[in-house]
């Protein structure tokens, strides 16, 4: 039991699960955002009534739908720009440091 406890604290398990399980709330709160607030906006700006979900460009008797394209587009952004500033901000980077210098 004790190696068992010992392979938990030097491979960061916990921290592990606990970013997995924070990351798909943040993933969900990021997505609730764009889709509510940002899509309409955008798709206003870009010409859908209706959001950013339904633009669409007519090519002949098909719709090219690039509107859900450039949502999923921006829902990675934002996604990777608080996970790379929330790594930065919390030191979570130098956490693996020590183990390299043994």
């Amino acid at each position: 039991m004790k190696g068992f406890v010992e392979f938990i604290r030097e491979r960061g398990v916990v921290g592990f699960a606990v970013g997995f399980i924070l990351g798909g709330s943040v993933t969900k709160v990021v997505s609730s955002f764009l889709t509510d607030i940002i899509n309409p906006f955008l798709g206003l700006i870009l010409g859908s009534t209706r959001g950013l979900e339904n633009a669409y460009i007519p090519f002949f008797k098909a719709k090219i739908m690039y509107g859900h394209f450039l949502s999923v587009l921006i829902d990675f952004f934002v996604i990777a720009f608080i996970v790379y500033f929330g790594v930065k901000g919390l030191g979570l980077d130098k956490l693996d440091r020590k183990n390299e210098k043994k």
